[in-house]
């Protein structure tokens, strides 16, 4: 008897069963949905989705007015993007997330001036997509013996630094031998592992069994790549029939095979695999009269039947302390565990759900042995929020959370139930500054980094901060004029000024223009902190250079001077430096006057401190003025001979 293995990876990768699950669940809304060129490889489902209203398109030109176009797991080119975005129809991209990486890294590497090697078909869809966002500054080399004549013969004169890719379906082992070929140690080549890793997983499962297998049966179509790559690597090891469905198996001559093995590509639904399963068991065991296993009814119930990931609606019929048990419709159960529930601890499923109500799930894991599904809510409420996170990085939307966390060389915040995690360096904290400080508190930050495994994302406080400084500075040099009057915290001193935030912008008050008086050092007026009314002197974009005044005019000593004293009037005033020619008198604040030598008595001095000592106070009359010079000058005799004469 002979034994029927099924490989461990076939069938639907992740790509696929989002391209084909977005086309259905436009149909469901009852849109007109035209995609361009056929979703998957894959005939079958191809004619049910043309029976429940799709149409496929090989151009965007064929567009209807009222229809939706799906771009398919494959991809296409920008030029493609432009066409559809000047047609004006609504898109939906279901280009497969590691097929789009590979977009962004050419087009990416394109611009900074490398040469693109592309390893797979020149003709199939992904690898034309690929080449449309390069600029044409690229090559498709469809194997190990390509590779080595380009390095031969063309990588010297090109002059240019090279990145390598691949098709996500490329052939594991050919890649391994085009790896060899490249230079060792080329510092102008940059490789990337682009192969997805589903193909990778997919081809080794399928060359394991094909090892110990006499017969292979490869399930997919005749025209899909990865299915034709599959056939390709395992029959190295054992006889290989490509067949697309069941009912082929009817009309070929199978030879006898002790072990037979079954894998499938990855636009290969799950029901087709089962069927080929069944019906070779079938004919195996000699069963009399073929049964019509195919027909309508099967495929409108294959579709009802789920795979990991998808989302699902269920009714739930159990609850207990550990988890519940959901019906999904033709005849299959689903189970929710506590863990899959929620994620507090102190709550029980029935504090959650009851019986009879209609939640949403997805589901984790398929189990088509004991006919049980393995369900989270958990996992949609993550996936939800996911997605707001990566809509938040796309637009790059400003979110808030509050600092859940301090951990090692960072914070972490939760958003949208997602884990954010905000390194040190962009939380805008000041290098080796304690970020315990920012524990418990409500934080705004920008997604700058999503996990391509939708595992994680990098926040920064920082970003948030740039941006407001940049906006305020746009806003500031944009309306900022000469003598315009802010109100500014001094945000640091330096010896030569002090530097006030004008809201997201520095300008500087020279130390000669914080007050009126003769200071040596900013730090006599201001400190860090002090909140100054400051006005603007003098604006210079190019160097992004304020300068601020501060001293104000109605404080300014000579004009208080101007206001209440006139030549000949007899002042107070106190002795603030000795010279040999004279003393210096202060009036009031800021304004010093000189005694002469002459001017200090009605005798002959001869030496100012025989007579004047610094902190005086004396009498002394004011005998003249120089306001364009700024001088003073007093006498002390000239007092005395007013006493005299009224005397």
């Amino acid at each position: 008897m002979s034994n029927i293995t099924v490989a461990k990876s076939s069938g639907f990768c992740f790509g696929v069963n989002r391209a084909v699950k977005m086309v259905y669940d436009e149909l469901s809304e009852n849109t007109r949905v035209a995609t361009l060129g056929p979703i998957i490889h894959n005939q079958d489902v191809v004619n049910d989705m043309e029976k429940h209203g799709a149409r496929i398109i090989n151009d965007v030109s064929e567009l209807l007015d009222d229809e939706v176009i799906v771009i398919r797991s494959h991809g296409v080119g920008k030029a493609v993007y432009d066409a559809i975005a000047e047609k004006g129809n609504r898109l939906i991209d279901a280009t497969c997330p590691f097929v789009a990486r590979i977009h962004r890294i050419v087009a990416e590497k394109s611009r900074e001036g490398f040469f693109i090697l592309i390893a797979g078909d020149a003709n199939h869809p992904e690898v034309k997509g690929i080449v449309g966002h390069c600029d044409e500054n690229c090559l498709v080399f469809k194997d190990n013996f390509e590779l080595k004549a380009f390095f031969e013969k063309k990588y010297k004169n090109l002059k240019k630094k090279l990145a390598i890719v691949a098709q996500t379906t490329y052939n594991i082992i050919v890649w391994e031998k085009c790896l060899k070929e490249i230079p060792e140690n080329d510092s102008n080549v940059v490789i990337f592992d682009t192969i997805c890793n589903a193909t990778e997983k997919r081809q080794s499962d399928a060359r394991s069994l094909a090892e110990k297998s006499d017969l292979m049966l490869v399930v997919g179509g005749k025209h899909s790549s990865n299915t034709v790559k599959l056939s390709e690597v395992c029959s190295k090891y054992c006889k290989v029939l490509h067949i697309e469905n069941a009912r082929e198996l009817h009309s070929l001559k199978i030879p006898f095979a002790e072990n037979i093995g079954i894998t499938a590509g990855a636009s290969t639904p799950a029901y087709i695999i089962k069927e080929v399963q069944t019906t070779m068991t079938e004919i195996l065991n000699n069963l009399d009269g073929e049964k019509e296993i195919f027909n309508e009814e099967m495929i409108d119930q294959s579709f009802k039947k789920v795979h990991n990931r998808d989302r699902v609606t269920a009714i739930v019929e159990t609850v207990n302390d550990n988890g519940i048990f959901v019906s999904l419709g033709a005849k299959q159960t689903g189970y929710v565990a506590l863990a899959d529930l929620t994620d507090d601890p102190a709550k029980k499923p029935s504090d959650i759900v009851s019986v009879g109500d209609e939640i949403e799930l997805i589901v984790t894991k398929v189990n088509e042995q004991d006919g049980i599904i393995n369900l989270s809510k958990k996992k949609l409420d993550e996936q939800a929020g996911f997605d707001k996170i990566v809509k938040a990085k796309e637009e790059g939307t400003v979110l808030e959370a509050v600092v859940k966390n301090v951990v090692k060389g960072g914070v972490v915040v939760s958003c949208n139930g997602v884990r954010v995690f905000i390194p040190a360096s962009l939380t805008g904290l000041p290098r080796n500054a304690d970020l315990e400080q920012l524990l418990k508190k409500k934080v705004s930050f920008k997604i700058i980094e999503v996990g391509e495994n939708r595992r994680r994302a990098v926040g920064s406080i920082k970003a948030v901060s740039d941006a407001l400084k940049e906006e305020a500075k746009a806003n500031f040099w944009a309306n900022a004029k000469v003598g315009d009057v802010f109100t500014g915290k001094v945000k640091s001193i330096t010896s030569f000024g002090a530097f006030v935030d004008l809201g997201g912008i520095d300008g500087m008050v020279h130390v000669s223009e914080l007050s009126w008086k003769r200071i040596k050092h900013p730090s006599e007026v201001v400190s860090v902190g002090d909140t100054l009314e400051v006005y603007i002197k003098d604006l210079n974009q190019e160097e992004n250079r304020i300068s601020l005044g501060y001293k104000k005019a109605e404080d300014n000593p000579w004009e208080i001077f101007k206001a209440n004293y006139n030549e000949g009037d007899v002042v107070k005033v106190t002795i603030v430096s000795i010279t040999s020619f004279g003393a210096f008198a202060r009036i009031i604040d800021g304004i010093d006057g000189l005694i002469h030598i002459s001017q200090i008595a009605d005798r002959k001095v001869e030496n100012v401190k025989d007579v004047l000592s610094v902190g005086d106070e004396v009498e002394a009359k004011i005998i003249a003025v120089n306001f364009d010079e700024k001088r003073i000058s007093l006498s002390i005799r000239a007092v005395g001979e007013e006493n005299t004469d009224a005397e």
